[in-house]
């Protein structure tokens, strides 16, 4: 006989340090898990009896240094007792408005020491404070900044709660450690993001306890890829022991340069039953499955497992008076349970388009500025940004048009200055773009070319943008002249006779009078056009939030354009080319940032990986004299990456040093290094200078 149980998790899209709003989308999600029985088609009985939501949930996971002050522990607990209070947190099923296990994300200092934790309710009592055994300590993480790991696998401590909670709930203490959760016809336990990556997770241990359901609260970003490796993960663990496996994850942007992916996931025994969206603008989105207990029991009956189950240390089981299933009299024939489901995996290039516009949407609206503003070069840079806001309109659009999420619209109406109560709607991704987006192309007379200026001005009108085409010579002018003026100096172009400083500084001159009349712009242009000039709500015409382009390669060497900048006049046998400058490719320099930043090697590890892959095409030297190049310019232009604007994360070769690449910004250079490279190029005599011929990489030894 089967023991059909319906489970819900969520991904929801947390604000930092927002504690009414992170509550009320908490409890929202919790109404929809109950109303998720009419969504299915499924009777009213086979509501969720469990759900699970996303890591700090309360609190959001991006609060960072706000983790460290008390205020933040205090307004985590005073949001947990309102939610715990709220109706919807016990009014499950109509006949039983007790039947409901909360399992919620939140810090908790526990004898003055301040774990990442997940706190397991029912009916208002606290049934298990859980800490988070393996913190996140790597790339974009540094949970041991603010957490500390718990003590250890089962151990189990008593928690005195704070007088917030012992008013609702009556309880004086409650267990906090890693222990397993008993119903009457199942056990239950818990996984918290980063404790899924480690080589030894905590599942596997209680899964052999006899563990037969497993949630996991994650704040887990989006990079590219990584969702197939996420997924990977959960079907193993329940592949190799068996179980059903509920998967929850903040999703969109919470404060920071982070897109949280989603992807909310219910697996049993290896196969995926439910997934939700990886990339969305909702605020909430719930997901169910309905299961069967007996598939996991049956799944389990292997002696090689069982052999291993009697030699498992039990954890501690807090025992709670209620079934996840229905009794056998009870059963409704109408119910099924949830098939296998083809997972779901975006394209790299369809990431790039939707996780990038997901989150400038969150910032956009949750900033309450009026749009946003990108100076076009004609280039491929802006471009591609250009793009990813009209990937962002169409989005938006689609949300609207539809109807099935009224924030969306009520967001998009404050943002384009209309009332709350407009009847104002968007006739199409561009109607949206050209009351929010503006562009520019900077141009001058002598440097820009009439392709890059056309192509600026074919973009901004095929994506519907608000575009302005101006020339910026008077004020580069007037900023020489001062110079001249000043110093009796005049710099000239390369071209022109000029030396390599003075070209330099003409180049820059331009692009950092762009970006001053770029925020000029952005702060103006809502009063030029009037917004809320006729709104009765409010009659502040706002600013507009500056987009600017940088390409992740160039940022490792150090340049400050484009390719094809444009930043020097243009005649007839010369065209500024960004390679040539830079003295190495865009693949090249692809090359460096994946062996720097992935492969963790400095200049002796990457001429000597380098050596191998190269080998066949450049000589020792040539590669040598080609890893100091990429060291010296990335060592002289690192203290760039300090200045960066806010960018979202997308790679695991990044440099970005707000966070994830830390390195210093002032280097005494590689001399180490780079003498024993040279060392061993000396040895190689006659060699080292020697490039292989007729040697093809499929005709390369192999050990």
């Amino acid at each position: 006989m089967g023991h059909l149980v319906t489970l819900a998790t969520c991904s929801l899209n947390q604000w930092a340090l927002d504690f009414h709003g992170n509550a009320q989308r908490i409890l929202e999600s919790i109404r929809q898990a109950k109303a998720a029985g009419g969504k299915f088609d499924v009777p009213l009985k086979s509501i969720s009896s469990l759900r699970i939501g996303p890591e700090l949930e309360i609190t959001g996971y991006g609060c960072l240094d706000h983790f460290l002050e008390s205020d933040t522990d205090l307004h985590a607990w005073e949001s947990l007792v309102d939610i715990l209070n709220d109706p919807a947190s016990t009014d499950i099923l109509l006949k039983d408005p007790a039947n409901r296990r909360q399992d919620i994300g939140m810090p908790i200092t526990h004898r003055n020491v301040r774990y990442n934790a997940r706190v397991i309710s029912f009916n208002k009592t606290i049934l298990l404070i859980r800490p988070k055994l393996s913190l996140a300590n790597d790339g974009n993480y540094r949970e041991m900044r603010y957490f500390s790991p718990w003590k250890g696998e089962r151990l189990v401590e008593d928690y005195y709660l704070p007088r917030v909670a012992h008013k609702l709930t009556g309880q004086k203490k409650a267990r906090i450690g890693d222990a397993l959760i008993s119903t009457l016809d199942s056990c239950m336990g818990t996984e918290t993001c980063e404790e899924l990556f480690t080589p030894k997770s905590p599942g596997l241990g209680a899964g052999l306890d006899g563990c037969e359901i497993f949630s996991n609260s994650s704040g887990s970003h989006h990079e590219l890829r990584k969702l197939n490796m996420r997924i990977d993960l959960i079907r193993q663990e329940t592949l190799k022991s068996g179980g059903i496996y509920l998967y929850a994850n903040q999703q969109g942007c919470d404060g920071d340069r982070l897109y949280y992916d989603g992807s909310a996931m219910i697996i049993i025994n290896g196969k995926v039953v439910a997934q939700g969206s990886q990339f969305s603008l909702a605020d909430v989105e719930i997901v169910t499955a309905t299961v069967d207990l007996e598939e996991v029991r049956s799944y389990r009956s292997s002696k090689s497992r069982a052999m291993q189950a009697i030699q498992q240390p039990a954890y501690e089981r807090i025992e709670v008076d209620m079934s996840l299933s229905k009794d056998s009299e009870e059963v409704d024939r109408l119910i099924s349970t949830s098939p296998e489901l083809e997972i779901r995996f975006h394209k790299p290039e369809e990431e790039i388009a939707f996780g990038p516009a997901c989150w400038m949407w969150d910032y956009l609206r949750r900033s309450q500025q009026a749009g946003f503003f990108l100076p076009l070069s004609g280039g491929i840079d802006s471009c591609a940004t250009a793009v990813i806001v009209h990937s962002m309109t169409r989005l938006v659009y689609e949300d609207v048009i539809k109807g099935k999420n009224p924030q969306v619209l009520k967001d998009l109406l404050r943002i384009v200055g209309e009332p709350s109560n407009s009847t104002w709607r968007p006739s199409s991704p561009a109607d949206i773009s050209s009351r929010l987006f503006h562009t520019a192309y900077l141009g001058m007379a002598d440097n820009s070319s009439p392709a890059t200026r056309n192509r600026a001005k074919n973009l901004a009108k095929d994506v519907g943008a608000y575009h302005l085409d101006l020339n910026i010579d008077t004020i580069v002018n007037a900023t020489t002249t001062l110079f001249s003026t000043v110093t009796k100096y005049t710099p000239k172009y390369r071209m022109y006779g000029g030396s390599w400083a003075s070209n330099l500084a003409l180049q820059n001159i331009q692009a950092r009078l762009r970006m001053v009349i770029s925020y000029l712009f952005a702060q103006l242009l809502p009063t030029v056009r009037a917004r809320n000039a006729e709104n009765p709500e409010t009659q502040q015409p706002g600013s507009l939030l500056v987009l600017g382009s940088a390409n992740v390669d160039e940022s490792l060497r150090g340049i400050d354009a484009p390719p094809t900048a444009e930043l020097e006049p243009i005649t007839d046998t010369y065209t500024q080319s960004d390679e040539a400058d830079m003295g190495m490719s865009y693949n090249e320099l692809s090359i460096y940032g994946h062996l720097r930043k992935n492969e963790k090697l400095g200049p002796y590890g990457m001429w000597s990986k380098l050596l191998h892959t190269w080998g066949d095409t450049l000589s020792p030297q040539q590669i040598y004299e080609k890893v100091k190049w990429f060291f010296r310019c990335y060592s002289i232009n690192r203290h760039k990456m300090t200045t960066l604007t806010p960018s979202y994360h997308a790679e695991a070769y990044s440099p970005d040093d707000n966070r994830f690449d830390l390195r210093p910004f002032l280097y005494p250079g590689f001399e180490h290094a780079y003498k024993k490279i040279e060392k061993r190029i000396a040895a190689m005599g006659v060699m080292k200078t020697k490039v292989p011929e007729g040697v093809k990489a499929e005709g390369r030894k192999t050990v």
